[in-house]
């Protein structure tokens, strides 16, 4: 196994690596990163201002600049991309695979993509970048990378070694051979260890396995992603629709896939609307913020007014206003903590793996129980710490082992209902459902107090 020198980012580094750059010592730069691994080396230029950042990629070997460029955060990748002309961003991409270089070129406008696209030297590549352009994005054609490994299955054992060597030239990690007809359809796999074990004339037929897991081109690629993770895949040949072996995509796509599916479900959760990084304008970040603020606060305003409802009793019950808070706090936390299960769920095509009416059950008996037990520490808080007649507690115990229930149910219906509708779940999690919640709960509260304190 190849060993990764250890990369200290210190600041006399730093400070040491700005004079070279400043004096142009081009050699003294590539010697201090040399060995040094790609991603610690896109965490440096992350460091620099851009025109530093440059400097140090143009000094790098143009294979080693690819795959530090691969590694840069999306902000960072796009400033370099958009400050490199076509000539030299179509040397880097010569030395990427077919997908990574699809998705820097992504980012640029069409004209200047074109442009990038007719510089690249390898014919091949330029082909297989062409192709994937037109799948859509997001879809398992997007994703996929166009180099890869087959022998057809009429080959021997020689034959396939040679055709190994021939296109590995291309390929940078070797995670399974693939196994095609004379039509090129995909029929199996062999395993490396396979074929270095087996007599120089054994017919590939007569080795290769046919249980393989192949997923089409117009696959969402968050289906493709749960396929990887439920199979424990490192790599999934992808098919067109006549079966024709045309890509493969590797785990780390697919932890791209899942990362970017994280953070939006996230933002999703915390009430912003949009895909937006910290680093975007004022206009973009409030636009994405602003829908979920309004509805929170609309929800306060409706509970302004269902306490004025109840204003009345409060003045009899002065002690009620007291808590408010409480009873909106925990039915806030308890429908975020049922949704977010559900979303989980969701997120793993599991939530139907039980009936409806068994996981509401189950929903029912935890709810019950949980309401149980916070209901009687709130009954004999009030009772014995804040001194309060027994009438009161009932009250508010009460209110509160009402409030779980319904937030519990709250927080299970709606993510289900939000994804029957094609709306993403994790948007229940946020303020939606706390919002939904708090008005739920002071209705719930002042409706118990008005039945057992004749308000």
């Amino acid at each position: 196994m190849e060993k990764i020198k250890e990369f200290e980012l210190s600041k006399e580094y730093l400070e040491s690596l700005k004079e070279s750059i400043e004096a142009g010592d081009a050699v003294s730069i590539r010697e201090s990163i040399d060995g040094a691994n790609e991603a610690d080396v896109a965490s440096l230029l992350d460091e620099l201002d851009m025109e530093e950042a440059l400097f140090v990629l143009r000094t790098l070997d143009k294979e080693f600049s690819a795959d530090v460029l691969i590694e840069l955060d999306e902000e960072p990748q796009f400033k370099v991309v958009q400050e490199m002309d076509s000539v030299e961003l179509a040397g880097l991409l010569d030395n990427m695979e077919s997908d990574d270089a699809v998705d820097i070129l992504n980012q640029l406008v069409v004209k200047d993509r074109e442009e990038v696209i007719s510089n690249i030297q390898e014919k091949e590549k330029s082909g297989y970048i062409q192709e994937l352009l037109r799948y859509e994005e997001g879809s398992a054609g997007a994703l996929m990378a166009k180099e890869f490994i087959k022998a057809n299955l009429n080959w021997t054992v020689v034959q396939t070694i040679e055709e190994i060597r021939r296109q590995a030239e291309n390929v940078e990690k070797i995670y399974s051979i693939y196994v095609v007809d004379n039509k090129e359809s995909l029929i199996g796999r062999v395993a490396l260890k396979k074929i270095i074990l087996s007599a120089s004339n054994t017919k590939i037929k007569d080795i290769y396995e046919d249980d393989i897991i192949s997923v089409p081109t117009y696959m969402d690629e968050e289906e493709v992603a749960e396929i990887m993770r439920r199979y424990d895949l490192e790599a999934l040949p992808v098919v067109n629709a006549k079966n024709k072996l045309v890509g493969r995509i590797t785990v780390d796509d697919v932890l791209d896939v899942i990362r970017e599916q994280a953070e939006e479900d996230m933002q999703a959760m915390t009430g912003i609307s949009d895909d937006v990084e910290e680093s975007d304008s004022v206009f973009r970040l409030s636009k994405a913020r602003l829908p979920w603020l309004m509805i929170g606060c609309l929800g306060g305003l409706m509970g302004a007014k269902i306490i004025g409802v109840f204003e009345e009793g409060l003045e009899k019950y002065l002690q009620l206003a007291s808590f408010i808070p409480l009873i909106t706090a925990t039915g806030g936390n308890v429908g975020i903590q049922s949704s977010s299960l559900v979303v989980q769920s969701l997120a793993a095509k599991s939530v139907f793996a039980e009936s409806i009416g068994k996981r509401f059950a189950k929903v029912l008996l935890v709810a019950i129980l949980n309401g149980i037990v916070l209901g009687l520490i709130v009954f004999g808080t009030v009772i014995f710490v804040y001194k309060e007649k027994v009438e009161f507690g009932v009250v508010v115990g009460l209110a509160l082992f009402s409030v779980v229930l319904l937030a519990s149910f709250m927080g299970t219906v709606t993510p289900i209902v939000l994804d029957k509708f094609g709306i993403n779940p994790a948007m229940a999690s946020g303020p939606f459902i706390t919002t939904a919640n708090d008005l739920l709960g002071l209705a719930v509260y002042f409706l118990v107090a008005m039945m057992l304190l004749n308000l």
